[in-house]
């Protein structure tokens, strides 16, 4: 979401960066200030196209960890380091004149979102979920203990055929001699190198034509090395609806392509020494079938098989068929069902796992009457279009609420919502020491950043994550 502050007064902390000369035309001599909360993509490319977009403004970034970049850091695999590039580009917006990163400040209990409505004119928020077992092997503070036994099983269940699950499966079955040479977090890589696991199921409810995983992702989990994959060629039967969706979306023929020549070329049984994954479609969990001895442990899942029926053109749904069958397993990861947290006093649509909004403006309820905006505050990233799409989606999202707040203020909505200037972040800082809030500003982060890549060139690794809050904060002073 976003705040603008007509206020001019230099801020005196000592975490403040030096201001831009440049006044906003529209707000007079008085700059433009913006608060963004979350620092995952939506949220960086938001700043940066909002400091483009007004030459007076200045835009906070704000994340409740002392750490910034968000899925970037804690939620793309480590064996993909060439994604991880961006973080570069983001570390130039946090260093911009105009912009300031504050970690460590959870929007709740460090600051409210009426307070930062009354510090700020706009105000920016992208806040995301994410899977347990991907903040695990990437050393996010809140997925250190999660501590999933990989012993017991030789058997994985995956749910879900998207991006994120293809990661999950790839990071079960690569080499650890391999891992071992990213920014994978050491407990994740001694759990892995203990590993049992040899058989991963990734499980979807419709068929190959609807993966929603991408040609990029499937290619590198189908080249793991000494890798047997499973299909049934059954599966790869496709229908005239089918052949409708694979030639109109390039992304969906490629997937199906992959996937047949990955079923031609697969042997009829793995070795010995093979690990194996298996790609099932036309499956939905039912219930998780316990072990029964007491221990709680889960021992399978129970499926009901499915079948594609086409509600409109070009779109199909999987229903159930009222066959059902088991698959034993001793570990299950959801990667399905993502959906955005509520904050508290922003409106939220339930159902969809979204805040309602028009092109990024935020609406009061639900009912999508376009006249009931919430004046100076916007959405963007899941928040406001839901869990879809990969970090260059979060470019196009934030370009559109951009759009939508520069219009705003050119036709004076958001400066004739203020009568009186707004402190921004000098007032936000002021009310965080206040609360003994301690904040971790960018120049924190950077040694943080140092101390990373230091302990990693120790390991010949690119970093060693810090994965708890009392290590972050401890190399944040350091």
């Amino acid at each position: 979401m976003a705040i603008f502050d007509q206020a001019i007064r230099r801020l005196s902390l000592s975490l403040s960066r030096r201001r831009s000369s440049l006044s906003f035309s529209t707000l007079s001599s008085n700059p433009l200030r913006v608060c963004v909360v979350g620092t995952g993509p939506a949220g960086f490319y938001t700043a940066e196209k909002m400091l483009k977009a007004h030459q007076g403004a200045e835009v906070d970034i704000i994340d409740r960890l002392p750490t910034p970049f968000g899925l970037v850091r804690s939620g793309v695999a480590p064996d993909h380091p060439e994604t991880k590039i961006v973080m570069n580009q983001f570390s130039k917006v946090a260093q911009h004149e105009r912009c300031s990163f504050f970690g460590n400040i959870t929007l709740g209990s460090s600051v409210s979102l009426s307070e930062l409505r009354e510090l700020y004119h706009v105000y920016l928020s992208g806040i995301h979920s994410a899977r347990e077992f991907v903040w695990w092997y990437n050393g996010h503070p809140d997925g250190k203990n999660l501590s999933p036994d990989l012993k017991s099983t030789d058997t994985a269940v995956i749910l879900g055929q998207g991006n994120v699950a293809l990661d999950v499966a790839r990071i079960l079955l690569q080499s650890t001699s391999v891992l071992a040479t990213t920014d994978i977090a050491s407990h994740a890589l001694e759990a892995l190198e203990q590993s049992s696991i040899r058989k991963v199921y990734l499980v979807g409810r419709r068929g190959p034509a609807q993966a929603a995983c991408t040609a990029k992702e499937l290619r590198e989990v189908l080249g793991i090395k000494d890798l047997c994959i499973h299909i049934n060629e059954v599966d790869l039967r496709i229908s005239p609806e089918d052949e409708e969706v694979l030639k109109n979306n390039r992304i969906h023929r490629r997937v199906y392509e992959l996937l047949s020549k990955a079923a031609a070329s697969a042997p009829s049984r793995p070795s010995s020494s093979q690990r194996e994954l298996h790609f099932v479609f036309f499956r939905k969990p039912d219930r998780f079938l316990d072990s029964g001895e007491g221990s709680g442990c889960v021992a399978g899942v129970h499926f009901e098989k499915t079948m594609l029926k086409a509600v409109a053109p070009g779109k199909q749904i999987a229903v159930g068929t009222g066959l059902y069958e088991d698959l034993d397993c001793g570990l299950v990861l959801k990667s399905i069902g993502y959906k955005s947290v509520p904050v508290d006093g922003l409106p939220f649509d339930h159902e969809k796992g979204v805040v309602p909004n028009i092109k990024g403006r935020v609406l009061t309820d639900t009912s999508g009457d376009h006249t009931l905006l919430e004046k100076g505050l916007y959405v963007c990233g899941w928040l406001k279009r839901g869990p879809t799409g990969i970090i260059a989606t979060n470019l196009y999202c934030a370009e559109e609420t951009v759009a939508s707040i520069s219009e705003d203020v050119h036709q004076g909505e958001i400066a004739s919502a203020s009568t009186l200037p707004k402190p921004g972040r000098q007032g936000l800082l002021q009310l965080l020491d206040n609360r003994g809030v301690r904040v971790v500003p960018f120049s924190a982060w950077e040694k943080i950043d140092s101390e990373e890549r230091r302990l990693g060139n120790l390991r010949r690794k690119p970093r060693e994550k810090l994965t708890t809050y009392e290590d972050l904060l401890k190399a944040a002073t350091e």
